[in-house]
Parts: C-alpha cells; structure tokens; sequence
C-alpha cells in the first residue's frame, strides 16, 4: 500500500437496512475462544473494541450459539438462548457504540461440526446422514501433539447423527428468532444469521449435505426453505429494529454436488425476498484437511470478490465480500459495483488500527497479515487464536505501548524480522536505537523467504517504513564485534543474529554444489561469501547484483521462471517449513526436486492448514518427497539415502541443506561484562520463524 493511494469508497458510510454505518470496513466473524460457559468476558470486550476503536465500521462478533450448548463448537463462544446471556451482550454493545462503530452478532447452529455435542453425548443435527469418509491423508503431516490436542476437544467421542423432524425444524426456527430477540435487548445493531460453512442451515442448503425427499429436499427452494423460514421468524421478532444479514457461501470448494455460485445467487435472492437487509459472501473448503485454504480463510488475495459480484446481480440489497480482501481491492470493488462493503478479517487480527491509517493518508503503516494460518490453527483445537505479527491479540493490554521511564541506547544487532521488530518497539517506546548487520540489506532470513513465500515481503516492506519513520540508526555492511560495540557505548545490546545452519555430518557435505540456506541465499542475492561456489554461479551471482536484479525478490521470482543459474536436478535435505516451499519454488521452475526429510512429517512448524496445502502444492508441482529419510552420502552426481531398509539415490546436481538449523548466540555471551544488558530474540534463542522472532522481539522491546 503506497503513500498517495486515497479510499473514498471504502471510508464512505454505509446503510444496511435501517442501519447506517459510518465506513464501508467490516470485520467478519472469527471466534476468539474467549467466552466463560457462553458467557462474554472482558477479553472478548477488549478484542473487539480495539477493532472498533481502530475506526471500522461494522463489527460482527465470532459465532455465537443459538441454542448454547447444544449445536456448540465451543463451551467457549457465546450463547444467545438464555437471558444470562444478556449482560455480556450489553456490555460489548455498550463497548463498541462508546467507539463510534456498530454491532452484529452471528447466530449460529453448527450442525454436523458441533463438537460439543459429541463432547456431550448427543447426536448432531443434519439435514441428512452423511456418508462415506473424508480424506484424512493430510493429518499424516500432525506431529503427535497435534493428533492429541485436536482428538482431545471431543474427547475422542466418535460423532453420531440425527436427521432433523419437522418438530427439529420449528425448534431451529424458534431459537434463531429468540436469539436475535436477546441481541435486540442487549442493544445490537445487526444479526448476521449464518448459513454457511457446513453449518445446519448451510447443510440444508448445500445438495452435498441434503438427500431429504420432503419439503425441505431436492430442488434449491425446497433446500433453501429452513433459512428462508428463519429470516422470516427473525424479522417478525426484531422488524426494523435490527439489520438482518446473511452469511452464504458464494461457492463450496471441493465436491462435485458443493453449493453453487448460481444456487447461492439464487438463494440471495430468495433470502432478500424473506426479509434479509444484506448478503455476506464468504466460500468453504468442504474438507478442511485438503482445501481449508480455498475456504473458508482463501490463501489467494480477493478470493471471493467475483463470486460476490454474482450474487449483486441477483439482489438488491447490500452485498459485502470477504477473503483476503486488503485495503486496495476493498476500495476496488465496492468502487466498480462488485459488492458495497469489504469484510477484512485477519488483516484486522494484525492491524486493528487498519481504517483509522487508511483515514490518515498513512497506508503504509498498516501492518499487514501475511497469511501464515497460525491464527486459525488455534481453533482446530479450541485454543484463543494468537498472530504471528501481532502478538497483542486475544491480549489487547499489551496496547498501547508504555513509554520508557527512561531513554537508553539500544543497539540491535541483526536487521532480521526479530531485530526489526525490537528496534521499532523501542524506539516507539522512546529509545535511541542503532542497527547493525553485516549484510548489504534490510530482512535477513524474512527477505530471503520473501522468495519463496510473497507474502513476507509484505510484512518486510512495513518493517523497514517503521523503522525509517522512527528514525532508527540503520548500519549495514557493518560487523558486530565486541569492540564496535564497546565503542557505541550501548545501555542495551539486542542479539538477533538468527540461526545457525550445519552441513549434514555425511561423506560430501562440503562439495561445491551443496549448499547450506546461507550459501544459497548469497548466490541468489549477490551478497555475502560464494567464494566455494562454482565459478559460472559466482559470475552469475555478480552479474545479477550489478544489474539490480537480485536488489528485488519480486525481480528475482520473475526473472527465475525463464533463467535459473543451477543443475536440473536438486535434492532438498529437510522437508520442514524452509525446506517444503522452496522445493516448490524450484520445481514450479522446471527443476526435478527430491525432498528427504529425516523426520515423519513434512512442513513443521506451518500452521496445519497452510502445511497441508503446501505438501499438497508440492506434490502437484512435481516434487518427489520422502518422509524417514536418512542421507547417507552425497557425490557428485547424486545423493544416497535410506527410507527404512531400502537404500535409494536421487540425482543430483545441486544440493540444498535446509536442516540443521540451530539457535546460537555466540555474541551474547562474548558481551557479557562488556555492555550493562544483553538480550538474544529470534531464531538466535529459539528457532520458531516469523511467529517466534515477532513474539520474543515483543517480550524484550516492551520491557526495556
């Protein structure tokens, strides 16, 4: 997002029914887990009201259960069937109102997906008894942990199921109709009622979930009638009191019977007719375990912006699209008619101040999400869902920054995500900071990934505005020895100097075509040591940095796809979350790529959602991948390895050695007794990525 971009459209007020809205931002339903036995507690208060008080203008609450608890994912989401309910209702509408912004709350029975019910003996709700089985073949890439935490939300109770009566019917009808009644109490401006998702609305819907026969069954009508009846219900109980919006999906990702776009047009249609003030379009991955990153949280940017524009044409009513919708394609579409309001959920997870920087003229300040799942991931095991950019979430007191009883000199060594990050903070904090890295340019290991995975660079390219903003002391191509940091005279050193990276301790290691993630990256950048590269590749190397190309990871990615300076065949030693994307990036280069990882599951520590994606876009760009691998050897030409009692090679004319990789913090340790205070933050202390270098840059820079 650049300095000058304007956004009338999306800053612009907006009317939902008899609800006006003071801009056209919403923040869509994402359940923090926060609740105590449904009811709404301060942190709940606290989450929404720091997105509120950012300045967007509509705010919908996370799933809140129409009959708590039955129909429940959660003893953690709140409950809208009983008046005990009320109080926390109030207070967070009372909360908001206090920012200007308004309030929806989704109502919600989860049908075939409410654990609690499992958790709780009872059968869930569906239209129709499903059968056959999911694919499961993507939780072989869970560590144990992860198969346990996920198993123990339903106790390992297997779900049984229960095809709704007509009696069922009412009932359903009946407590969406109370629940938008207590919301209307409690002071609400909105409803949103879900029919999405799987959910019992959206299963009745969706041909894929309804086999019935009756009145509710067979044709689109008959599959949209239960909704239909609740919108009719819910108007009847709030009339003009309340906007009524609902949640469809503009299409089910797949299964060859999944919902539509032209049923879900269709249905808007008929929903407006029954009394809806406004249709949200989101999408589902059927299966979260195959295609959770095609819906309901896409991993491509505006994923759903034209499926919301066919369903526009279908009503007349406000129609709001949702994801990755970022700042400059909300301004888009609402501007060319595609839809009238732009619903930004994880980017107002990382930045909940968004609509107020966009109102400043300050685009470029908004911190963006870089689409890494780690948010989402908590849910699959009934967790508060944490950022890896923005560790204040679920705990907005760490907001806002408290400024330092007193200014020191902070010298940061390392202008990685970690130090970058520290760097901001303090001098945010009011310290005087000084950076040092040894390297020819801002990101470290971010800026290199930046290859692989586009989104980092987003997150790269706000760190370095922050940073020039604050007026840190940024010192490139400068070495951090004790004595150059003796001579600055710091308060505080902060060690951010990232991982150590080893060859693998077998015959070969040290050939000239084997690289470690160091290696490589001065090869692909031009920067750093490739005096043990081939002749041909350092030319290249130099070539490529005298021509500006490798000054851009953008440049690098395009220029790549037509000339790429290294052998056809690669073998990738470590199949974790470095080592899966960039067997992908290569073979999406037309390298043939063989991937061993030593362990038996492939892309840790990925969020599991964006693990089973990448495994899964590996594989169809061609990467050959073996799990319990175990190199013995690497020639000249190939590379030895063991899978069990089978001895295979895999040819090989570059090697990539993305394992072992270590935290180390030599420097620390030097500086002891030299400097008053020392930290290390990042992959120096703990090698946990994006996530760990942001969160352990917070735990220093928040308490110099």
């Amino acid at each position: 997002m650049t300095r000058n971009r304007t956004y009338p459209h999306l800053l612009a007020p907006g009317t939902i029914g008899p609800l006006t809205v003071p801009n056209r931002v919403v923040l869509p339903a994402m359940d923090m887990n926060l609740c105590d036995d449904g009811e709404i507690e301060q942190g709940d208060i606290d989450h929404f009201v720091a997105r509120a008080a950012g300045g967007t203008g509509l705010i919908i609450t996370g799933c809140c259960a129409v009959a708590y608890p039955v129909g429940c994912t959660s003893r953690k989401e709140p409950g809208l069937s009983e008046d005990r309910f009320i109080p926390g209702l109030t207070a967070l509408a009372d909360a908001v109102h206090a920012t200007g912004s308004k309030l929806c709350v989704q109502m919600t029975h989860h049908g075939k997906v409410a654990r609690i019910d499992t958790v709780e003996g009872r059968p869930l709700l569906v239209p129709s008894t499903p059968t056959g089985r999911a694919d499961m073949s993507a939780l072989s890439d869970n560590t144990p942990a992860e198969l346990q935490k996920m198993a123990a939300v339903t106790g390992g109770q297997q779900a049984t199921y229960r095809e709704a009566t007509q009696d069922d019917i009412d009932w359903v009808v009946r407590c969406f109709a109370s629940a938008a009644g207590r919301v209307r109490d409690a002071g609400g401006d909105a409803v949103e009622i879900h029919c999405a998702h799987g959910y019992i609305l959206g299963g009745f819907l969706s041909r894929a979930d309804n086999k019935r026969t009756d009145d509710y069954g067979g044709s689109l009508m008959n599959r949209a009638r239960l909704a239909v009846q609740v919108i009719r219900a819910v108007k009847a109980e709030v009339g003009d009191s309340l906007a009524i919006l609902v949640r469809v999906a503009g299409r089910e990702f797949g299964e060859e019977e999944g919902l539509t776009t032209a049923e879900a047009a269709q249905a808007a249609a008929l929903f407006e007719a029954a009394g809806a003030d406004a249709i949200h379009v989101t999408g589902w991955g059927r299966n979260p375990f195959s295609n959770f990153t095609d819906g309901p949280l896409p991993d491509r940017v505006g994923a759903y912006t034209e499926l919301a524009a066919q369903v526009k044409k279908a009503v007349s009513i406000p129609v709001i699209a949702v994801g990755r919708v970022l700042p400059e394609v909300g301004e888009r579409v609402i501007a060319d008619g595609t839809a009238d309001f732009a619903a930004m959920g994880r980017q107002l997870l990382a930045d909940p101040e968004l609509v107020n920087k966009l109102a400043a003229g300050t685009p470029e300040r908004v911190r963006p999400c870089i689409n890494c799942y780690v948010c989402v991931q908590e849910n699959f095991w009934d967790d508060t869902p944490v950022c890896a950019v923005n560790p204040a979430l679920g705990n907005e007191t760490l907001l806002p920054l408290v400024p330092a009883p007193r200014a020191k000199h902070v010298v940061v060594v390392g202008a990685g995500p970690s130090g970058l990050e520290v760097a901001r903070l303090a001098a945010e904090r009011g310290h005087r900071v000084t950076v040092l890295d040894k390297s020819d340019r801002l990101g470290g290991t971010l800026w290199f990934s930046s290859l692989t995975t586009p989104d980092n660079q987003r997150l790269l390219t706000w760190l370095r505005t922050e940073v020039k903003r604050l007026g840190v002391d940024i010192r490139l191509r400068t070495e951090a020895t004790v004595a150059v940091l003796a001579n600055l005279k710091p308060d505080v050193v902060v060690v951010a100097t990232g991982a150590v990276r080893e060859r693998p301790a077998v015959p070969g290691s040290t050939l000239p075509h084997v690289h470690t993630g160091d290696s490589l990256r001065a090869l692909m950048t031009g920067s750093g040591d490739v005096s043990e590269a081939p002749p041909l590749l350092r030319l290249i190397a130099r070539l490529g940095k005298l021509s500006g190309i490798t000054a851009s990871p953008a440049a690098i990615r395009a220029v790549t796809r037509k000339f790429l300076p290294m052998g056809k065949n690669v073998v990738v030693i470590g199949g974790s979350l470095v080592g899966l994307e960039l067997a992908e990036f290569l073979a999406e280069r037309g390298r043939t790529v063989t991937l061993l990882e030593e362990g038996r599951q492939l892309g840790v520590p990925m969020a599991m959602p964006r693990r089973w994606t990448a495994v899964r876009h590996a594989g169809e760009a061609g990467v050959t991948m073996h799990r319990q691998a175990t190199v013995r050897r690497i020639t000249r030409d190939h590379v030895e390895f063991r899978v069990g009692d089978r001895i295979s090679t895999a040819p090989a004319d570059m090697v990539v050695v993305a394992s072992g990789v270590s935290a180390r913090a030599p420097l620390a340790d030097a500086l002891e007794g030299v400097v008053p205070e020392v930290h290390v933050v990042g992959d120096a202390a703990e090698v946990d990525y994006i996530e760990g270098a942001i969160r352990t840059a917070w735990q220093v820079g928040t308490r110099l």
